[in-house]
């Protein structure tokens, strides 16, 4: 008897194909044969798959880009990405079929809803995106990254937690340094694009900060390429000890060493945070569409484990205040990173797994 099959589709952003990663290899663990449905777009982010996840790229397509010729031909290549998922699930029919959101995910999913194979969805963010959206009243079970997810009227959805990378789980609930008078870390970061407003903002208002504060103040700044020399240049001119780069390929360590993190609020690095167990300040994107970043923020912010500073409201003065007072306040800001912990979801993985083991085991019936 062959092994059980289970179909990803996924999108091709990290927000989409990482917890899709996860979730694939801890199925291979199980036994199970995964194969991986995304277009051309999505294919290029699959150097992290293991080799033994089949990748089957589809087509699909986006009214979001290109031009009026590209958005007519929408349509039918969708149509054609449907019709081409329904012949191989015909053929080789899967035990359950995962969408992780994106357009690369509608072929997979449509034509799992059409020949009503098991399937389910999972949102990482704490509103549905628009493909997932457009399923959510199509299938099984939706599991949720983050809590609470905004849902349609009539649907449930169980918390699962986003997956997160084995060296953020390494840090998990580590010890947590108030702040007080000896080098404090702060880790400002502005997604996987950086953020402008980061590095106009933020440099300015850790140098307005009481001397008996500033003097001990340690910055990890990730910065976008054509800010780094500007930002630099600056914390140099102020005698500020900051790290500028565009990437850090150590961020695990440096949030569990950090006493405060600064960031854009991407669902990943909301349970990165949460995982480690430390103090943030969110600046969600105010370009959003759904403000799918104060919704991942809120959580964090009801439990007391955060700061929400809408875009409009990050300015020099008062992120100068709200770092003073954070800052000074050392019992706080270990309540704070006692609520960040507690809202972590570590098994996250394990919890989707589960899941998928419960489908394919009701769709035996």
């Amino acid at each position: 008897m062959s092994a059980p099959l289970l179909i990803i589709a996924a999108g091709g952003t990290g927000g989409h194909m990482f917890p899709a990663q996860a979730l694939a290899e801890a199925m291979l663990e199980k036994g199970w044969r995964v194969r991986l449905s995304t277009d051309a777009r999505g294919a290029r982010y699959t150097g992290g798959f293991p080799d033994a996840v089949e990748v089957n790229v589809v087509g699909s397509a986006t009214f979001a880009r290109g031009g009026l010729a590209q958005k007519l031909s929408v349509p039918f290549r969708i149509l054609g990405g449907i019709g081409a998922a329904k012949w191989r699930m015909l053929r080789e029919r899967p035990t359950v079929v995962v969408g992780f959101g994106g357009y690369p995910a509608i072929p997979a999913m449509a034509a799992a809803w059409a020949l009503r194979v098991p399937r389910m969805i999972h949102e990482q963010n704490g509103v549905l995106g628009r493909v997932n959206q457009l399923f959510a009243k199509r299938v099984d079970q939706i599991a949720c990254g983050t809590w609470p997810t905004e849902l349609p009227g009539g649907v449930e959805g169980a918390h699962t937690g986003n997956p997160v990378r084995a060296a953020i789980l390494e840090h998990a609930g580590s010890p947590y340094i108030p702040p007080g008078d000896y080098p404090m870390s702060l880790l400002v970061m502005g997604g996987s694009q950086g953020a402008r407003v980061m590095s106009d903002v933020v440099p300015p208002a850790i140098a307005a900060l009481p001397e008996n504060i500033r003097r001990n103040i340690r910055v990890s700044h990730q910065a976008r390429p054509e800010d780094v020399d500007r930002v630099t240049a600056y914390y140099e001119n102020e005698m500020i000890s900051a790290e500028v780069r565009t990437f850090f390929d150590d961020v695990p360590r440096r949030m569990a060493d950090a006493q405060l993190v600064i960031s854009r609020a991407g669902a990943s690095t909301v349970a990165d945070v949460s995982i480690i167990g430390r103090p943030a300040i969110w600046v969600p994107f105010a370009a959003a569409v759904r403000d799918e970043q104060t919704a991942n923020a809120r959580q964090l912010v009801e439990a007391g484990a955060a700061v929400l500073m809408p875009e409009d409201e990050f300015d020099v003065q008062p992120l100068t205040d709200k770092l003073t007072t954070l800052l000074s306040d050392e019992r706080g800001m270990l309540q704070m990173a006692v609520a960040a912990a507690a809202c972590g979801v570590p098994d996250a993985t394990t919890r989707l797994v589960q899941m998928v083991e419960d489908l394919a085991e009701a769709g035996k019936t």
